[in-house]
């Protein structure tokens, strides 16, 4: 039995969702979401509550089911609140700006690197090197900041490159020396 899958999922005030055939669309203060639902889960909409329940009684029905109440939990907080990832740059040297729709970075490499942001995605900086990723789909902002983190990951020895706010990198000791 999915531990997740049992759980109500509350609607908040000022988001409407609608289940036409196999597809779920939420429509909130943020923007609108929709979500092709999984034959083998089912989805029921009542007084202010969604609930999820499985289509038949097998293996693969229990990971739908769990998944499918994720994803749906997913957009409606997509459409109520958003989602936001914090990434920060450290190492000297290293500058971003934002150009247009593009992101311009100096992350120690003989050229600057340009990202496109992607439509549905805010892109804000914040001082001291900060990048602020916004938006709606949770899964969109989060590979996004993956794809940028993944540009200058951080290296073990000086800590250079980019990181999620608050992440803990774990530092190795350099050459000794005088060591044989």
């Amino acid at each position: 039995m999915s531990k997740i899958g049992k759980k109500l999922i509350a609607i908040p005030d000022g988001v409407t969702v609608v289940l036409e055939g196999d597809v779920l669309k939420a429509k909130g203060p943020k923007g609108e979401l929709t979500l092709n639902v999984h034959p083998d889960a089912l989805v029921e909409i009542s007084e202010g509550t969604i609930i999820v329940k499985k289509a038949k009684e097998d293996g693969s029905s229990n990971a739908i089911w769990g998944l499918t109440r994720s994803l749906v939990n997913n957009i409606i907080i997509g459409v109520s609140a958003g989602y936001e990832k914090k990434l920060e740059l450290q190492g000297v040297g290293f500058r971003m700006a934002i150009q247009g729709k593009k992101i311009v970075m100096a992350l120690g490499f003989s050229h600057p690197v340009e990202v496109e942001i992607p439509d549905g995605i805010v892109a804000k900086l914040e001082e001291n090197n900060g990048l602020l990723i916004s938006g709606i789909d949770k899964q969109a902002v989060g590979q996004f900041a993956a794809n940028i983190k993944d540009l200058k990951k951080v290296e073990p020895y000086k800590g250079k490159g980019f990181r999620y706010a608050g992440e803990k990198v774990r530092r190795k000791a350099g050459k000794k020396a005088g060591a044989k």
